[in-house]
């Protein structure tokens, strides 16, 4: 028995160093390490379909150490994923081969997530694992009752996310969850015991996980402690004690194994090392056969679940059945119009809509400042998942993190809330978001200085811009309730793009006239002011500042210059739009001038070099807000007053 499963590791092996010397690029050293490990867990645990790769009931497989790659792509191909053929391989880190450096997730692919800075995948594993428990009660777990695997080395451990997202699956006690440690210890300086002195066991098991110790080459040891894993009451880590670049003569146990190539000369050595007689990437035909027989065995087990394998989690028109009440309560703000801040216009919308059975809420410690819990949202709690909302603490990286891989797992769609100030935390986690085009809601109140007393260590300044800079991603500040409402549609009903919707803790007044059945926010832009048909300037505005943009361009009407005011709720959308309609909006003034309480450049894009920017371009201060607007210069008798100048 040994000996079947080294020959099939073996494959993994010198797939993953064969790969990497063609290259001459990669990280041969933890395939080469963890091949054992991962033989075990795909012979005889992990439940897959390589026929059928987006089966809902699959485990997961996260590959968090993603420098690793060789060892998913190998195991890809050798169980029959069509997504991955042996020229991929051949072709491993060259452009547009899907065997990239790092794992690129792909849907219908095996590859469940994006992975490379390390402890993004371990957030990921998490998610995923909430969202089995989440389905397991709406489903039922006669049909969804897997597991979630997730490989990590010691960098992953290191990083801060592993922390917060390791103690959130403790508290939660998902016992589905299995993280396989890669306990190799060596990083890419040398021996982790140059940083790293930490009792791996006693921080799992102060988590609430179960750490179970084990050979990482005994197949014995791997087999009872992965058996142990099935029945775990708790989440469960396993230790693997690794050598990395198993089986290189020189290189083994080396950091130099680690992130580079071991070179033709080592590569022979391991191959007389491990008599392995093959050319390479040449598989023998009866080994390779072997591998066939599991993914096939995987196969036919998975097959009498085929009934759910493409079942929706909830309509596409998931917002139809709320349309009248949203329209009501647009058409009472025009009525009735009075200030209120947008996070709480926010909780007005989720109120609405709370109780869509795919929308999962939550926050980082900031609930009742970011209005992200309503009166009827149900609270996930340890071993209680019958709930859609989740207190994930003061852990932004993790609570991030973990939005990814719950969007990713099916078609729950995860938004979660801090401040605006904190997206500095989440920024790895959106961009994977973005990269992956995943349908992940991120609520960033207190958007401004319009916070006031907490001051410039607590004013998003920069954040926008540093936003908005990220591909495949909608930042929306919308300027009232009626956008925001619209803002939060567009953001539930895109299904490959996350969304920002950045929002105030003071309170505005609508800056529209009347209510349109039209959602105008779509187009990213759209007039809302205009005081004469022949104008002299072009107010661009966001936010809280679109109420100012408002008066000032009063204030110019009553000195005889006439402006229009375009609210900029969505620029990525704005930017998507016709040439014909960006020049109707842009190209009606020479004049153009922007104001959003925040870094300027990103306007002059628009404005252009005979343009006016007014906004910030320091740090904050700490008093009532509208003395800070005032210190800032943001106020409508100067702004204005600089545009007659201009004029």
């Amino acid at each position: 028995m040994s000996k079947l499963y080294k020959e099939l590791a073996n494959c993994i092996r010198f797939l993953s160093i064969d790969a990497v010397q063609k290259a001459n690029s990669g990280h041969p050293g933890m395939p080469m390490g963890m091949a054992d490990v991962a033989t075990v867990l795909f012979k005889d645990f992990l439940n897959f379909d390589p026929k059928n790769p987006n089966w809902l009931n699959r485990d997961r497989f996260v590959l968090s150490a993603g420098h690793g790659s060789m060892l998913l792509y190998s195991l890809l191909y050798l169980t029959g994923y069509k997504s991955i053929s042996l020229n991929d391989i051949k072709n491993f880190r060259q452009l547009n081969s899907i065997c990239a450096g790092h794992p690129e997730y792909h849907p219908n692919s095996g590859i469940e997530t994006t992975t490379g800075p390390l402890g993004q995948g371990i957030s990921n594993a998490v998610g995923f694992a909430i969202s089995e428990e989440i389905l397991k009660k709406k489903i039922g777990k006669n049909k969804i009752n897997h597991k979630t695997y997730v490989l990590a080395g010691d960098g992953c451990l290191m990083e801060g996310i592993s922390h917060e997202a390791l103690s959130l699956a403790g508290h939660l006690k998902l016992k589905n969850l299995i993280l396989l440690f890669d306990n190799n210890s060596i990083s890419i300086d040398g021996p982790t015991s140059l940083a790293v002195s930490d009792d791996h066991e006693k921080r799992f098991k102060s988590y609430g996980w179960d750490y179970i110790k084990i050979n990482g080459h005994n197949y014995k040891e791997i087999y009872k402690a992965l058996k142990k894993a099935q029945n775990s009451k708790k989440p469960l880590a396993i230790s693997c004690k690794t050598t990395i670049g198993y089986g290189s003569p020189n290189k083994s146990g080396k950091a130099s194994s680690h992130g580079s190539p071991l070179g033709e000369e080592e590569i022979k050595l391991v191959r007389k090392k491990l008599k392995w007689k093959h050319e390479p990437f040449e598989i023998p035909i009866n080994i390779f056969n072997e591998w066939k027989k599991i993914g096939n065995k995987a196969h036919q087990k998975a097959k009498k679940y085929k009934n759910i394998s493409k079942k929706k989690i909830a309509d596409d028109k998931i917002l139809s059945s709320f349309k009248s009440s949203i329209k009501k309560l647009k058409d009472n703000y025009i009525n009735n119009p009075k200030p209120i801040a947008t996070r709480k216009s926010s909780e007005m919308f989720l109120e609405l809509v709370s109780k869509l059975p795919n929308l999962i809420g939550g926050s980082a410690d900031l609930a009742g400042s970011n209005n992200t819990k309503t009166k009827d949202h149900k609270i996930i709690k340890p071993g209680i998942f019958s709930g859609n909302y989740i207190h994930y603490g003061v852990r932004e990286h993790a609570m991030c993190g973990i939005m990814n891989g719950i969007a990713l797992h099916s078609d729950l769609i995860p938004y979660g809330g801090t401040f605006l100030i904190f997206s500095d935390y989440c920024k790895p986690s959106i961009r994977l978001a973005a990269m992956m085009k995943q349908r992940v809601i991120y609520v960033f109140t207190h958007d401004s200085i319009g916070l006031g007393e907490d001051g410039p260590t607590h004013q998003p300044i920069e954040q926008l811009t540093s936003l908005r800079s990220i591909p495949n991603l909608n930042v929306f500040r919308p300027a009232d309730l009626i956008e925001t409402f619209e803002c939060w549609q567009l953001a539930i009903e895109n299904k490959k793009t996350p969304s920002v919707i950045a929002l105030t803790r003071q309170g505005i007044g609508p800056v529209r006239e009347r209510n349109s059945s039209k959602n105008e926010s779509a187009s990213g832009a759209y007039e809302v002011l205009r005081t004469s048909n022949s104008i002299k300037a072009t107010i661009l505005s966001s936010g809280s500042e679109t109420s100012l943009a408002c008066d000032v361009s009063h204030k110019l009407a009553t000195e005889g210059i006439y402006s229009k005011v375009i609210s900029m709720p969505c620029q990525e959308l704005f930017d998507r739009q016709s040439l014909d309609y960006k020049k109707k909006i842009l190209n009606e003034t020479e004049i153009i001038v922007s104001i959003e309480a925040s870094e300027t450049s990103y306007w002059k894009k628009y404005t252009g070099m005979n343009g006016l920017n007014f906004g910030i371009n320091d740090f904050g201060k700490s008093a009532p807000y509208k003395k800070i607007y005032n210190h800032f210069n943001l106020n409508s008798d100067l702004i204005a007053k600089k545009i007659k100048e201009k004029i």
